[in-house]
């Protein structure tokens, strides 16, 4: 099996770095503070082809594989994991979906803008009593002549106050659960849809979440993606590849945390000398660099499946419930290498532990990755 990298990868990381470490580490700690969107960040991003790197260039994307991807998202999240998620949300939640599912109408009109980086899109499925429970939805969608009218509240969605493009998942018929569900692609700005709260949160600052709100919200049956009732199979799809995404993020997260360690343990003096020194201090360096390195190889191993078109659903649960776990130890680790210090916010190891926690939350819980993970297993 080979491990190496191509030159066209390569190349990403190093472009990637570059940008982020000259575009995002300048304000990053500054945005957190203020909660603050990066625009114009964005802004660059969509010029560099970041917003849509997987995506067939006919739409204005960049045509790569997803190991190219990863590579992306982990150099983005090592800087500034808000602008990460900003990034993941647009290819992994939004594109993917529009490029799988759409027509060629569907895929000219919104998903080439996306990729282009000319308009940022939205994941719309959790709700304010759904989470997990994803097939539960509660916002409803009516048939009237050519169009929908949707109903309903949508719950912490990411790039919510600040998208062009939606995909909203609701139902038809509740009673048919999961069957019922329908997607669709709606429009900033169509009447009956407005961006509700804003949320105020613990990390990933500079990333805005918020609710939607759809009151008699009017639709075509034009922007209906995938086929009618199988909303819930283009979400899971979605997701599997969003997990991957999210992966690398906490990878960036951890590989962050690992390198702050590192310097400051060799800078810091205790006892007359650096406590990189300390055999204390080294192992927990040791297996910082130890789960980075594991959690690497579970990512390019589900991006691999992905782009071999394998089914890669417990490669991306595993590479996901192992990379959060990582980002997790290595940030708490990281300040507590720091000592007193990294819990002051003059140090960025603190924001790392407070990005870190989300990801082992949101596209799918560490629980829920255990049970996609064990069900594989099961039926094997």
């Amino acid at each position: 099996m080979d491990f190496s990298l191509s030159e066209e990868q390569l190349m990403i990381r190093q472009t990637t770095r570059e940008f982020a470490e000259k575009e995002l580490a300048a304000d990053a700690r500054e945005r957190d503070a203020e909660e603050r969107f990066p625009k114009e960040q964005v802004k660059k991003m969509g010029e560099l082809g970041f917003m849509g790197i997987m995506v067939d260039p006919k739409y204005s994307g960049g045509g790569m594989d997803t190991v190219s991807y990863c590579i992306m998202i982990e150099e983005l999240s090592r800087v500034d994991a808000s602008a990460g998620v900003i990034a993941s949300v647009n290819n992994s939640l939004v594109c993917a979906g529009i490029e799988k599912f759409g027509t060629e109408t569907q895929k000219q009109a919104f998903l080439a803008p996306l990729a282009a980086g000319k308009k940022l899109g939205s994941f719309c499925l959790s709700e304010p009593s759904t989470g997990s429970d994803a097939s539960a939805l509660q916002t409803t969608a009516t048939r009237d002549g050519d169009d929908w009218i949707i109903n309903g509240t949508k719950n912490w969605i990411t790039n919510g106050t600040q998208a062009d493009t939606y995909l909203v998942f609701a139902t038809e018929d509740k009673s048919q659960g999961s069957h019922g569900v329908h997607c669709f692609m709606v429009e900033r700005g169509t009447p009956g849809f407005s961006i509700g709260k804003k949320e105020k949160k613990l990390g990933i600052r500079s990333s805005d979440t918020c609710s939607l709100i759809f009151e008699q919200c009017r639709v075509p049956n034009a922007n209906m993606l995938g086929e009618p009732n199988k909303g819930f199979r283009v979400a899971m799809f979605i997701l599997d590849g969003g997990r991957i995404g999210i992966a690398a993020q906490a990878l960036g997260i951890a590989v962050a945390s690992l390198e702050a360690a590192v310097k400051y343990a060799k800078e810091r003096e205790q006892f007359g000398r650096p406590i990189a020194s300390f055999q204390a201090i080294q192992f927990m360096l040791a297996e910082m660099d130890m789960e980075v390195n594991a959690a690497r190889l579970l990512i390019y191993r589900a991006a691999a499946q992905k782009d071999r078109g394998e089914r890669f659903s417990n490669a991306a649960a595993m590479a996901k419930l192992h990379a959060s776990k990582t980002a997790m130890f290595c940030a708490d680790k990281a300040v507590q290498i720091h000592g007193g210090v990294g819990y002051t916010k003059d140090y960025p190891v603190e924001r790392y532990l407070r990005d870190a926690k989300i990801t082992e939350i949101y596209e799918g819980t560490s629980e829920i990755q255990k049970l996609v993970v064990a069900r594989d297993l099961i039926k094997s």
